[in-house]
């Protein structure tokens, strides 16, 4: 069954639709494959994401998606604009809605308006920040700021922000840990015609050989600085962890340090492990691979040192004070990124509440001065109805004395002369 977006495209953020960067599409086949094309709303002529003259306002887009001419419409990305974009492709099942790990960890870390694409196989994140410097594209993740459009469907995912929020902090992260060249890459490109090194560095283990058995491995990984931590994980205790996932990245990150990120040993201890479940052997990902797969492969990607048994000796090693990295210097600085974003999330939450609060308070004052004015304005008519009251009582009561008197003077009044 092919998947059919909705039709709420108009329900898009105000941050998109107020700007006039705004083109058509419609499908066609090239070389076989199905390609958006972009077009001019209201002309059908070929649109460019790097020609002003061919974009319009929003509506004028939306309207023209009524005729046969498109299929839909696309934001087009400019350097006049903050606004960055955020691809993640072949990541969900549109049947039944299954989504990989790896968007759903970038999805909940940018925290921003983010929509089901047109095929219903990918997600489109849309945020606001500055694309750091390098690559922007690895594999099903992509990344634009400029002369590039996204088509846009309007089909909300729920569990996100209906605005295109601020993310700097989290951009940066997701773009060095999913995107960014590593010294393995560098490498990898640069001498491609290298042997047992390029091949070491291909499958994403470090040049060293560690040569430990399993047992004298996980000693010293417990004799270490950060042993206790170690043991909690190996264990299975996750506490000060947001999920569980988080919780196997960070022993795997241990273990790809012990290992000389030698993948087929850190899968046998990880299955050693208290964190071994179910999840692990299951494919999550398009391309085949399991969720223990792909979290090794991504541990061994974001650990900077690996330990070498040449470099230093086992007292080194074994005492609190040697220099065994936790999670490798990338994975620091993911932490740091990820606190410091968290931090300004909760700034960001406070100042919003307090904005809010002080709006409330001058409706409240407002309110208060508005019953008092009309509190003193019905005290002021009050007492004019009163006083008005007391002077047409006094007025019948004089008329009333006076009447009969004058009538008897009248009468009498000859006579008595």
């Amino acid at each position: 069954m092919e998947y059919e977006p909705p039709l709420a495209v108009s329900e898009c953020p105000e941050t998109l639709r107020e700007r006039e960067q705004w083109v058509c599409w419609r499908e066609e086949t090239r070389d076989g494959k199905p390609t958006k094309v972009p077009v001019t709303p209201g002309t059908g002529g070929f649109a460019s994401s790097t020609d002003p003259e061919t974009w319009d306002a929003f509506e004028t887009a939306l309207e023209y998606t009524e005729t046969e001419h498109a299929d839909g419409v696309g934001f087009v990305f400019t350097d006049d604009d903050p606004i960055v974009g955020v691809d993640l492709d072949d990541c969900r099942d549109p049947e039944t809605g299954d989504v990989d790990d790896a968007a759903q960890d970038i999805i909940k870390r940018l925290d921003s308006y983010t929509e089901v694409s047109p095929s219903g196989t990918g997600y489109h994140v849309l945020i606001t920040g500055e694309l750091p410097e390098g690559r922007n594209r690895r594999g099903s993740v992509e990344l634009y700021d400029t002369a590039r459009f996204f088509t846009v469907t309007g089909d909300h995912v729920d569990e996100t922000l209906g605005r295109v929020a601020r993310r700097q902090d989290a951009l940066t992260a997701i773009h060095r840990e999913y995107v960014q060249d590593t010294e393995r890459d560098t490498a990898s490109e640069s001498e491609p015609g290298n042997g047992t090194d390029d091949q070491s560095t291909a499958t994403g283990t470090a040049d060293v050989d560690v040569d430990l058995e399993d047992e004298d491995l996980l000693e010293k990984a417990r004799n270490a600085s950060n042993g206790e931590k170690f043991e909690r994980l190996w264990n299975g205790n996750t506490v000060g962890y947001d999920s569980q996932s988080e919780a196997d990245m960070a022993l795997c990150c241990l273990l790809a340090f012990w290992t000389g990120g030698d993948r087929t040993q850190m899968k046998q201890l990880f299955r050693q492990s208290g964190l071994l479940r179910e999840k692990w052997d299951e494919v999550h990902y398009a391309d085949g691979s399991t969720y223990g797969e792909k979290t090794i492969e991504r541990a061994i990607a974001t650990t900077s040192e690996f330990y070498d048994p040449d470099d230093r000796n086992d007292t080194t090693d074994d005492t609190p004070g040697g220099s065994s990295p936790d999670v490798g210097a990338a994975d620091s600085e993911r932490s740091r990124a990820y606190l410091a974003e968290k931090n300004r999330l909760l700034s960001e939450r406070v100042d919003e509440l307090e904005a809010t609060l002080s709006e409330k308070t001058e409706r409240i004052d407002a309110l208060e001065a508005e019953v008092e004015r009309l509190t003193d304005e019905l005290a002021t008519r009050g007492q004019e109805e009163e006083s008005q009251g007391e002077h047409v009582s006094t007025a019948s009561e004089n008329s009333g004395e006076s009447g009969p008197s004058s009538m008897l003077s009248r009468i009498f009044g000859g006579r008595s002369e």
